[in-house]
């Protein structure tokens, strides 16, 4: 596996060629983008084989996709379906962000649709599947926005998992009249709307590249076709599609309201679960585990005083860890001038936390302005010397972030606020990089 010779330049990680932190075997290369490389593996105390998409840090921070990958990890590990493939862990080291995911044995869909088109049952199954997964992602406030055969894997016993989801977005990305705006998506398979950039429904633009997925199923070929970007764009557009003659009349009507080039009626999934042609023999009742959150792989570290208390998420504590350097995942701080950044997680609330640091303000003579939850804080010349933002973690914690110029926090606000940060018994026992080190599980 292809490393800056991480293990020797300090990093709380041991990587060798082939065993990544000491847990994972690394296998065959299986496929590989601009920005990831992803590698067969094996969990040496399991024996389970796992996918890992390896990330470089690099060149998502020099593209301005951390926000990408923070989403995608945010949504991944909130999605328990089992057409979705699964997540299973995040790892990182200073140079690398690690997926490990589900294997899927079986590969993409597009190499199983290249070799010849499937009957109208087996594009059905496939279809059914594909619409609950999708279905289910849309009533969690995820919209996909790259479907297409390519990210849709076929595992051993011939059920489909949809993948990769570093384009999608969540519903506190649509902007007050409902509509997402970022172009996105693969030509072929992208809705009109997208093209002409005014805006669209998440769900809808899913729906149109579910549309053409089964379009491709059941003839093999795109529906949009064109030598040209201008001339796919303007099919697209228009809606120029023609059905295969040997396609039957319910799944002609089907792809026909599908690919709809009005959003507004175009199928939606309820719609879609009741079409004939779709029903038939589809299970409405699919079982699936929602998982509890977990903690760290060691300890309870529990926190709440009622019944239904919480634990803290294995991803949660990764993903604003000092000792592991996600702080990409929040924020890009390259492009901030020189300062001293540290974050803790703690059970104040925002408002207790920014009471405290007023109290601690005045009396060090400094200005506090406060929009939300981001405080700043001048000195008596206007000069910034602090700046805090604080994110809501889970009901009872937060962590809070702060940017310190001259040493400001460290020495005069600190000593003051000791007392608001979180100690979960199971983190006082050991250093957290020491357990990070290991690297973090969720249950899947």
């Amino acid at each position: 596996m292809e490393e800056e010779s991480e293990s020797s330049s300090g990093d709380i990680s041991q990587i060798t060629e082939h065993i990544l932190f000491e847990k994972y075997e690394i296998g065959r290369l299986l496929g590989c983008g601009a920005f990831a490389k992803v590698y067969h593996a094996r969990n040496i105390q399991t024996g389970e084989s796992v996918a890992i998409k390896a990330i470089s840090k690099q060149k998502i921070v020099k593209n301005g996709f951390m926000p990408n990958i923070k989403r995608e990890i945010s949504i991944m590990r909130q999605l328990h379906h089992p057409y979705i493939v699964k997540l299973l862990e995040v790892l990182a080291t200073k140079t690398k962000i690690y997926f490990v995911m589900e294997f899927v044995k079986g590969g993409d869909l597009f190499s199983e649709i290249s070799k010849c088109r499937f009957s109208e049952d087996l594009s059905r199954r496939y279809f059914q599947r594909l619409i609950s997964a999708v279905g289910y992602c849309h009533s969690h406030g995820v919209f996909h926005r790259d479907l297409k055969p390519e990210n849709l894997l076929v595992d051993e016993k011939g059920d489909l998992k949809v993948s990769d989801f570093g384009l999608s977005a969540v519903t506190s990305q649509v902007q007050k009249d409902g509509l997402l705006y970022t172009s996105c998506g693969t030509p072929a398979y992208v809705a009109p709307e997208i093209l002409a950039r005014k805006g669209y429904n998440g769900a809808k633009i899913d729906i149109w590249s579910c549309g053409v997925i089964l379009f491709v199923l059941n003839s093999g070929y795109l529906p949009f076709n064109c030598r040209s970007f201008s001339g796919l764009y303007r099919k697209i557009y228009r809606g120029e599609f023609r059905v295969p003659k040997w396609t039957s009349p319910g799944l002609r009507q089907l792809i026909s309201r599908l690919l709809d080039t009005n959003p507004i009626t175009r199928i939606t999934v309820d719609e879609i679960i009741q079409d004939p042609w779709f029903s038939k023999g589809y299970n409405k009742e699919i079982k699936f585990h929602e998982p509890e959150n977990t903690f760290l792989a060691k300890g309870k570290g529990h926190y709440g005083n009622n019944d239904s208390s919480k634990f803290l998420n294995a991803f949660d504590i990764i993903s604003f860890s000092r000792g592991i350097d996600l702080s990409g995942l929040f924020k890009d701080f390259d492009n901030l001038p020189a300062a001293e950044c540290d974050r803790f997680i703690t059970a104040e609330t925002p408002v207790n936390i920014i009471k405290k640091v007023s109290e601690v303000a005045a009396k060090e003579n400094l200005t506090m302005t406060r929009k939300d939850w981001n405080i700043t804080l001048e000195g008596p010349n206007g000069k910034l010397l602090v700046g805090i933002e604080m994110h809501q973690l889970t009901e009872s914690l937060a962590v809070v972030e702060i940017r310190s110029y001259e040493g400001v926090w460290k020495k005069r606000f600190q000593p003051h606020l000791s007392t608001l940060v979180y100690h979960p018994e199971a983190v006082e026992t050991r250093p957290l990089s020491g357990i990070l080190s290991e690297g973090l599980s969720v249950s899947g």
